[in-house]
């Protein structure tokens, strides 16, 4: 299946942005502004659905044009463009999207042709796809691993190599016991949250 890449799904949404000459702030600039306050810390609509390894919102008002011998295209709209890699299959992760984070879907796509809200998800579900872009070749890089294990295994990188580096030279029956104590602290740890802006503080906290 051209979407998929082992367990990871990756979506391409181009959907037509409305126009209004009446309105005080266009649709277009009204999308950018509510993107642009979006937290980054991991509590903004795509920490909410923790299948998204990655995703992606920008507004595009028009093609580029390079010059002869290209020929001068326009688009008949501007288009609201969402990426998004994540875990399972495509209907699953929408009706998350609807459910956990509806108030800010509603909130971005609302301006865009044909929405229907997300409080009929079957319509949310169907709108979306009529909307989205086939991919022909999809690669992930970690196609068979869950954004948990993903996050468990970056963790696990990051300590481990701050172990070395700080108990490098030290006598074997010393840093035998120091790496066994490390590992019982790792494997007490959890899964860091996405976008945790904890890594550093987690790390000396394994050590």
């Amino acid at each position: 299946m051209g979407n998929q890449s082992g367990s990871i799904y990756g979506l391409t949404i181009l959907s037509p942005v409305k126009e209004d000459p009446n309105a005080a702030i266009s649709p277009s600039l009204a999308i950018r502004m509510y993107l642009a306050r979006l937290p980054v810390d991991g509590s903004g609509p795509f920490g909410m659905v923790t299948s998204t390894h990655m995703a992606r919102l920008v507004v595009l008002d028009d093609v580029v044009y390079f010059g002869a011998p290209s020929c001068e295209e326009h688009l008949k709209s501007k288009y609201l463009i969402f990426e998004a890699n994540f875990d399972g299959a495509l209907d699953d992760y929408l009706h998350e999207l609807a459910t956990k984070a509806g108030a800010e879907v509603q909130a971005i796509w609302q301006h865009c042709t044909g929405f229907p809200g997300v409080s009929d998800i079957p319509a949310f579900v169907a709108y979306i796809k009529r909307c989205q872009v086939g991919t022909t070749f999809y690669f992930a890089d970690v196609n068979n691993k869950t954004v948990q294990q993903t996050l468990q295994a970056l963790q696990t990188q990051s300590a481990v190599s701050a172990f070395i580096e700080k108990n490098q030279g030290k006598p074997p029956a010393e840093l035998q016991k120091k790496f066994l104590e490390f590992v019982g602290r790792l494997r007490s740890a959890g899964t860091p949250k996405p976008a945790s802006t904890r890594g550093k503080e987690l790390t000396d906290e394994l050590l």
